[in-house]
């Protein structure tokens, strides 16, 4: 995956993740499901420098 891509998807990853956890809490499970898959976008981006 192209790094550029790969930060634009974390962008809007966190974006979304922010907007849930502010309207359903920061614990709900929505929330906990895009922090994991944000966690795995951060891994692949560490990978990638």
């Amino acid at each position: 995956m192209i790094k550029e891509d790969l930060t634009e998807q974390i962008e809007s990853l966190r974006r979304i993740m922010i907007s849930v956890g502010m309207s359903k809490g920061f614990t709900s499970t929505e929330t906990i499901r895009l922090s994991k898959a944000l966690d795995e976008l951060l891994n692949q981006w560490v990978v990638s420098l």
